[in-house]
């Protein structure tokens, strides 16, 4: 009997989505090649967090980043107000223990750096712009807004907010913006209060500060303000404003955007999208953010995209039914997508707000709220607890 040949996918998108499912489908014998728009792999938004969730995910493929030799592992995380007093500290280091793996903060370079190292041999196609795809029963065909095409089997959209593969999908969609711009930077920062695995969120009103120390003396920083959505769309104001908007905060606040020249500040709005049910049809699929963009406030949109690749790969292996296998990975994935979205905008509501009532709510809870049941809900969001049958997160 003729062996089948192997399941060949094209991925669309070589960010962390798109290079994390390059990973898990190689791992489970599928052939990949990604395309990806860009010219160059540069990595965009400076630094992230990468949840226990997505580490105990990989572990399940037998996938390790070596990420504990490379990066800096969060422990705590504390809340502060704009000037730095305390409000409280989730302890992350034992909550990771219970769950049985840690999370960290690291450059998305490196990130990048590990993921490409994973997908070894795949396949990266630079300066492909997907236009379009047509997928009939023997497979799928997506073209290229330089006139070229690729075919495979199935065809897997990890292209971002602004996905192609998506439109193609859903047609056009208007994002939600809530008003409000995003800074982020990295530069390298000395200061006393930013010891070592530091990490804090500084709350203000209609504004949030966050530090993060990713090693190696560098230190990624981010920062919000609340502002007509048409203008956090286009800002192009100066580090002059960041500096007057953060006037009067903690120290090192300060010194962390006094450290950073101003072209190495990226800005970038607030924005999702409506929740979508339907993330594929036939041969196709969505991951990541093309999926599901969620706010940065839960601080999971690389684990949830590392998440969405993992269950993927589990789905495909020796599968048959290719549409069938797709139709299951989304299935299993819809549950926990949408309530994570949902939580992380409103999470973002309340962080943003402006309202007395809303601000005095925030700190008693925050203050306030039994360990055990802010554990509880850190738990649910940083375990991994896996979509298919015999598959287990530890």
């Amino acid at each position: 009997m003729t062996p089948r040949p192997p399941v060949r996918a094209l991925v669309v998108g070589a960010g962390i989505g798109g290079l994390t499912a390059a990973a898990t489908l190689r791992s489970v014998g599928v052939d990949v090649e990604v395309y990806e728009r860009a010219r160059e792999l540069k990595p965009v938004g400076g630094a992230l967090s990468l949840m226990s969730n997505a580490v105990l995910a990989l572990r399940t493929l037998g996938i390790d980043l070596k990420l504990e030799e490379n990066v800096e592992i969060l422990e705590q995380l504390h809340f502060r107000t704009k000037r730095g007093r305390l409000i409280r500290t989730l302890e992350f280091k034992d909550i990771c223990d219970r769950l049985g793996a840690p999370s960290f903060g690291l450059h998305r370079a490196e990130l990048q750096r590990l993921l490409l190292e994973a997908v070894k041999d795949v396949p990266i196609t630079l300066g492909a712009r997907a236009g379009h795809f047509e997928a009939d029963d023997g497979g799928v065909s997506v073209h290229f807004t330089d006139g070229t095409e690729a075919r495979g089997d199935i065809l897997i959209g990890a292209d971002g907010f602004d996905s192609a593969v998506r439109r193609t999908l859903a047609g056009l969609e208007t994002p939600y913006e809530p008003g409000y711009v995003c800074w982020v930077a990295t530069p390298y920062v000395s200061h006393p209060a930013i010891t070592k695995q530091y990490g804090a969120h500084y709350w203000g009103r209609g504004r949030r500060f966050g530090i993060a120390n990713i090693g190696k003396g560098q230190v990624y920083w981010w920062g919000t303000k609340n502002m007509p959505a048409a203008r956090a769309r286009e800002w192009r104001g100066t580090r002059a404003e960041i500096e007057q908007t953060y006037a009067g905060w903690a120290p090192e606040v300060e010194a962390c955007i006094r450290a950073t020249p101003e072209d190495r500040i990226t800005a970038f709005p607030a924005r999702d999208r409506p929740f979508l049910e339907r993330w594929g049809k036939g041969r196709v699929t969505l991951l990541g953010d093309a999926a599901h963009p969620m706010m940065t406030s839960l601080g999971q949109g690389a684990a949830i995209a590392m998440e969405d690749a993992v269950v993927l790969a589990h789905h495909l292996k020796g599968a048959n039914d290719l549409p069938g296998a797709l139709r299951a990975y989304e299935r299993a994935r819809l549950p926990r997508t949408r309530k994570i979205v949902a939580a992380a905008r409103s999470l973002s509501e309340v962080e943003q707000t402006e309202a007395w009532p809303q601000l005095v709510g925030r700190r008693l809870f925050f203050t306030f709220a039994p360990r055990s049941a802010l554990d509880k809900q850190n738990i649910e969001l940083l375990d991994y607890h896996g979509a298919v049958a015999g598959e287990v997160n530890r």
